[in-house]
């Protein structure tokens, strides 16, 4: 981690983040004012879609490693060694690196998965370990289309949603927990990770990506938000969950050919829904 350190800039208001900035990097944040133009605003929403399939067509199945991690990192995705049939809702699956691994690691488990892309969702049809029996994948435009239209209210005992919600537009975040609550079976979980405020790849983005406030759009054209504990916390509260753990998880990425350190910032949290509705 750097070793200069300071104070953390405005934008992180109520909570003490983990990782200080150096000077050098709270200067850059400071100085990255200039938002995109409103046109460009909008046309980046318009065309998400098209700019996340054009990803998928680029990059095939290949850009991604399988992640092997979520068990760990996650208690409930682990098989409970009670032969329960259990029921799993993966939101932005992408191309199933994280959906396959966990079928193999959890003979008992059913998968619903569902992307932005269609495209992504082809190449999980495509897969070799693919089985109807056990994964139901879809097209599902969070913010707008239906889960229910695919999964019966009140079925799914957990839902994950991993590197997800930072692709989505600040102002439509609450509609995808919406969507999510009413699949959930009370009592059930959502699993939550993505980027979190100072993380490297935040860092290093230049002048004229600048969407909104910890809002920035990539070279492709797809959008990246970069969240702090507060801002997760009542997007979730606002949408009925209750909050079982939410923090900033930080690790460090090493690249040994470049002899590259950097350091990554997380935001890892389970949220609940009720038993039964708060009166």
């Amino acid at each position: 981690m750097d070793k200069e350190t300071c104070s953390t800039i405005p934008q992180n208001k109520t909570e003490e983040h983990p990782r200080k900035l150096t000077e050098k990097e709270l200067e850059k944040l400071l100085n990255d004012s200039e938002l995109v133009s409103e046109f460009k605003k909008c046309k980046l929403e318009k065309e998400a879609q098209r700019n996340w399939d054009l990803f998928y067509k680029r990059n095939s199945v290949n850009f991604f490693k399988d992640r092997h991690w979520t068990s760990r990192e996650f208690d409930e995705l682990k098989e409970p060694g009670n032969n329960k049939k259990q029921t799993l809702l993966e939101v932005g699956c992408g191309v199933g690196n994280a959906l396959f691994p966990l079928l193999q690691e959890n003979p008992n488990l059913m998968i619903h998965a569902c992307d932005f892309s269609p495209r992504a969702v082809q190449f999980v049809k495509d897969n070799s370990l693919y089985d109807e029996s056990r994964v139901n994948a879809f097209q599902c435009d969070l913010t707008k289309d239906e889960l229910m239209d695919n999964i019966p209210e009140g079925s799914v005992d957990m839902t994950s949603m991993l590197f997800v919600l930072s692709a989505i537009h600040p102002e439509k975040m609450a509609d995808v927990f919406k969507n999510i609550y009413k699949v959930l079976k009370p009592g059930g979980v959502l699993l939550f990770r993505d980027y979190g405020l100072y993380d490297h790849a935040m860092l290093r983005f230049s002048k004229g990506h600048k969407i909104s406030e910890n809002f920035y759009v990539r070279q492709d054209g797809t959008r990246a938000f970069y969240f702090t504990t507060d801002f997760v916390k009542d997007l979730c509260e606002e949408s009925g969950f209750t909050v079982a753990k939410n923090e900033y998880v930080l690790r460090e990425t090493v690249n040994k050919k470049e002899g590259l350190c950097v350091p990554r910032v997380f935001v890892q949290s389970t949220f609940l829904k009720p038993e039964s509705p708060a009166s």
